[in-house]
């Protein structure tokens, strides 16, 4: 029963963390976004880069469940969140140094 739960959950992470990828498609299509349509996208891809982020170590924690796409799932969301904090780094550099 904790198995299937764990499975689901490991689907879910992968999900959460392939979302910020949806951010491509207005681009793609030359959609033109108003900012308040922008800054609710950006909130919601910090948002789900993290929770992406703590279900994948939820489900990557228990050795039992820890397969392919749980490690997947930790790399993804890993990834993105060296990312905003490289972001965030060279945003503060360029602010206060230059």
């Amino acid at each position: 029963m904790g198995n299937k739960k764990l499975q689901k959950l490991s689907a879910t992470a992968l999900i959460i963390s392939v979302f910020p990828l949806i951010t491509f498609i207005p681009v793609l299509l030359h959609i033109t976004l108003t900012d308040g349509v922008r800054y609710v996208w950006a909130g919601a891809n910090i948002l789900s880069v993290f929770i992406g982020l703590i279900l994948s170590i939820i489900c990557v924690k228990d050795r039992n469940s820890r397969n392919v796409v749980n490690i997947v799932s930790t790399i993804i969301s890993s990834f993105w969140v060296l990312l905003m904090g490289g972001m965030i780094v060279f945003a503060l550099f360029i602010r206060f140094i230059l």
